[in-house]
């Protein structure tokens, strides 16, 4: 552990399970100060007591939660880093039969969610001289595939905005960072998406090795801590069984 590491403070979203969980717990064994967000109270109160994160519930699409975090961060000292983990993808339908209520909530959990967050804290990361924003994507935001539209949409729109954003906040020494994984197997991101256990588990079948939370939370890590000169403007990641969005290797 470094000093440089110890003085580091962050927030971090969809800090009660998956990738932002893992990311919590990364920072935090690195001596980072950090400010964990969620909706769900009772699991931002174990993961404090785990880990000495400060867990702040709020829902990242609401403007008064989003007023209240910021002034509860700006009262505790601030924060140099904003890692925008919170998100989702809900359904598998085709654009013919797609569900209006499932591609509503995908935007404005991941695409709106992550403007209203990135622009409450702006200002604090130019005064800071030396600011990150960290944006989860997907990889289903980079390729379309049948049966991913809404999820694809929500995804390149928040792809789209995170490239916008790298333009903008250069001169302001404002580092922009993007992690667009694969194939990655957590609690819930699948058994979200398509609200069957059994569905779920079929995401995965037969893949030896997907990416773990875990995995992601160790890039994710590595970027915001990085010398701030140095941005890693994409980061790809994918188990090798994953070539490509279309080639997934499934074993039996």
């Amino acid at each position: 552990m470094t000093e440089d590491s110890r003085t580091k403070a962050a927030v971090v979203t969809g800090a009660s399970t998956g990738i932002g969980e893992a990311t919590v717990r990364a920072l935090t064994a690195e001596g980072w100060t950090v400010f964990a967000v969620a909706r769900r109270a009772e699991r931002l109160a174990a993961l404090e007591v785990e880990t000495g994160a400060v867990g702040i519930p709020a829902d990242i699409t609401e403007d008064d939660d989003v007023a209240r975090l910021l002034a509860r961060v700006t009262e505790a000292g601030g924060v140099d880093t904003l890692v925008n983990i919170a998100g989702g993808a809900r359904g598998a339908d085709l654009v013919g039969t797609a569900n209006t209520e499932d591609w509503d909530w995908m935007y404005r959990v991941n695409v709106l969610g992550t403007l209203k967050l990135t622009r409450a804290f702006l200002p604090m990361l130019r005064a800071n001289g030396e600011g990150t924003v960290l944006n989860l994507t997907s990889t289903a935001g980079l390729v379309a595939y049948e049966g991913g539209a809404g999820y694809n949409a929500a995804k390149f729109a928040q792809h789209a905005m995170t490239g916008a954003l790298r333009l903008e906040e250069a001169e302001h020494n404002v580092r922009v960072i993007e992690v667009a994984p694969g194939l990655v197997r957590t609690e819930e991101f699948a058994l979200n998406r398509l609200g069957d256990p059994e569905a779920a588990s079929k995401v995965y079948q037969g893949v030896e090795k997907p990416l773990t939370a875990a995995d992601v939370a160790d890039v994710v890590r590595y970027a915001v801590s990085a010398p701030h000169h140095v941005n890693l403007d994409q980061i790809v990641i994918r188990p090798v069984a994953q070539a490509a969005t279309h080639k997934l290797i499934r074993k039996n």
